[in-house]
């Protein structure tokens, strides 16, 4: 704690943790309140109350009685006060209560103390070995008879951000009481202490205006709301130490031990023609496109921009003639001229780089991005020299310590790791006019190797907003150390979610409203069942969707409302039945 602290006890019982705290902070300018539930009367007849009571007093403390913790707000002598540390020593209901009753009063406690917290806060909860349910009590209790106490404090947006034994040996002083509302201690072997902070607000999910020039020509038109949070965040800026732009250092400044390497610097536009994807994206899935409507002059003057079509979503040339380009690097190699030398000629042994975030219209899975960055490294070598082995085997050994592998495919070299897939790519092309030369290209997926390189526990968390995630790569942490999280053992939440179809359905659009609904909460998607109507021209989906939050506070009431607006998203957006 730092030297000027105010910390508020709740809960206490004969006060001899807050004494021994006020005796922990003697020096210091931190302050102690301590508090009861029990009238004065009542307390003191806890043994040694009265000398503990005392003990607080004499170190310019503060005792209150009569506070009930899970209506903080409600006591006058509290009002107009914010607390740096509230604690709460081993709650609980009373006498022979079950789990059900204690994880109630741990929700109203949350709920409660977060009114008094200040900002920057903690709240530490002391319970004994497998109340808490989470995997650091040992042995771990089944989840439905713990307290479910990362849950509980969910409902008052609050993240278990650190865990720790509780030191009973730092406070001689201390005697445990209260076993069953009696004057009875008990067992505080393996105890922990659990200490939970604020989460930041969840970004709601909107429509965003990009104005951009394309092929000479501005043009405005409007991201899809599921991609806003996406857009503009500058992690591969020159100054940025987040960690997709460490992970690129680390792959450049490997590189360059062999080759020079001279990276693009151009900002270039989101948005792809329907020409340009032809022209220079063989191979793609138009599929994977995001196909945007253009909300002013169209790129090509053939385009049929009539109202019947205006609203028809389908990804068709003459509509919809621009795109967000899909994984692969599509996008970057249609700029590729950009790569070039600026006498126009493509030198050898010489390798030109370029990098940015490129999206995906894929569904949500565990290790499926709508968007991340991908670095894309292209060279001309001679072709006797096996260029592409060469640079397949560079970034083998940059990148085998932290498992992953190349696997030689038809059409080139993959890279892949487990468990998030494929995170790279190396294949070659031809070079016009040159049949002695081979143009060699690799594709990287910086936020998957990010995942990988600094163990982290999911990909969504390199667009958290949270400032403790960039905080731990502020010093420049080299690759292999490990990601400490902020938010440790959320709970995830299944809901199930059936509706009516009519005769067309397209199961990207569902997918693109799940994660606007949902935040980005919806880490997975399962179709567990699907009947068409005999009679009628409808389809019955099953959908089991489970949300699951690395970076935010997630209660099943969060959840549940994120369930309940999909299901309206669905009814308006879509036009399902919700069954």
């Amino acid at each position: 704690m730092s030297p000027s602290r105010a910390v508020l006890m709740v809960g206490e019982g004969n006060f001899s943790f807050s004494a021994s705290a006020c005796q922990l902070y003697s020096g210091s300018e931190t302050t102690v309140t301590a508090t009861c539930l029990q009238h004065q009367e009542e307390a003191l007849r806890h043994e040694g109350a009265a000398d503990n009571i005392q003990t607080i007093k004499d170190s310019g403390g503060t005792v209150l009685f009569e506070v009930d913790c899970t209506k903080l707000d409600e006591c006058a002598s509290l009002q107009g006060h914010r607390f740096d540390r509230v604690v709460f020593n081993f709650p609980h209901y009373g006498r022979k209560s079950g789990v059900k009753k204690n994880r109630e009063l741990l929700r109203n406690f949350f709920l409660s103390c977060v009114q008094v917290l200040a900002e920057g806060g903690e709240v530490h909860v002391s319970l004994c070995n497998g109340q808490g349910g989470t995997p650091a009590d040992q042995p771990k209790r089944e989840w439905h008879n713990s307290w479910q106490a990362v849950a509980m404090a969910a409902e008052a947006d609050l993240i278990l951000s650190a865990i720790h034994p509780f030191e009973n040996d730092k406070h001689q002083s201390y005697k445990c009481t209260g076993y069953r509302s009696q004057d009875k201690g008990f067992h505080v072997e393996k105890a922990l202490v659990h200490m939970f902070t604020r989460s930041i607000p969840y970004t709601p999910a909107h429509l965003l205006k990009v104005e951009e020039v394309v092929e000479g020509e501005k043009v405005q038109y409007e991201i899809p709301a599921e991609l806003s949070d996406y857009i503009f965040r500058r992690f591969l800026c020159s100054d940025s130490v987040h960690p997709v732009k460490l992970v690129q250092d680390f792959l450049l400044e490997g590189l360059m031990k062999k080759w020079p390497v001279s990276m693009m610097t151009e900002t270039i536009p989101f948005l792809l023609t329907a020409k340009q994807l032809q022209t220079h994206c063989c191979g793609i899935d138009s599929a994977q496109c995001y196909w945007i409507h253009l909300l002013q002059k169209d790129l090509t003057s053939d385009t049929d921009t009539s109202a019947d079509k205006e609203n028809d979503p389908r990804p068709t040339e003459t509509l919809l003639p621009t795109c967000l380009a899909s994984n692969k690097g599509d996008r970057l190699l249609a700029k590729k001229e950009a790569i070039i030398n600026a006498d126009g000629n493509e030198k050898d042994d010489l390798l030109y780089g370029i990098s940015g975030v490129v999206f995906r219209n894929v569904p949500i899975g565990l290790w499926a991005m709508p968007a991340f960055h991908e670095l894309l490294i292209q060279g001309v070598f001679p072709s006797e020299s096996e260029p592409g082995k060469l640079l397949g085997e560079k970034l083998e050994t940059l990148l085998a310590p932290f498992g992953v592998s190349i696997v030689t495919e038809q059409g080139g070299l993959r890279l892949k790791a487990q468990p998030v897939g494929l995170v790279g790519k190396v294949f070659a092309s031809d070079v016009s006019d040159n049949n002695n030369h081979v143009r060699i290209t690799a594709s990287l997926n910086l936020d998957l190797l990010a995942v990988l390189l600094f163990s982290l526990p999911d990909w969504r968390l390199l667009w958290s907003h949270d400032p403790r995630f960039l905080k731990q790569f502020s010093s420049h942490p080299s690759p292999g150390t490990p990601f400490h999280p902020f938010c440790l053992y959320p709970e995830p939440f299944i809901f199930d979610i059936s509706f009516w179809t009519g005769p067309t359905w397209e199961e990207k659009n569902f997918h693109a409203v799940v994660r606007e609904a949902s935040c980005g909460t919806v880490e997975q998607v399962k179709l567990i069942d699907r009947f068409s109507h005999p009679d009628l021209s409808q389809t019955s989906y099953c959908y089991r969707l489970i949300y699951h939050s690395h970076t935010h506070a997630l209660s099943h009431t969060r959840a549940l409302q994120f369930h309940k607006h999909l299901e309206t998203l669905l009814s308006s957006r879509l036009q399902v039945t919700i069954r």
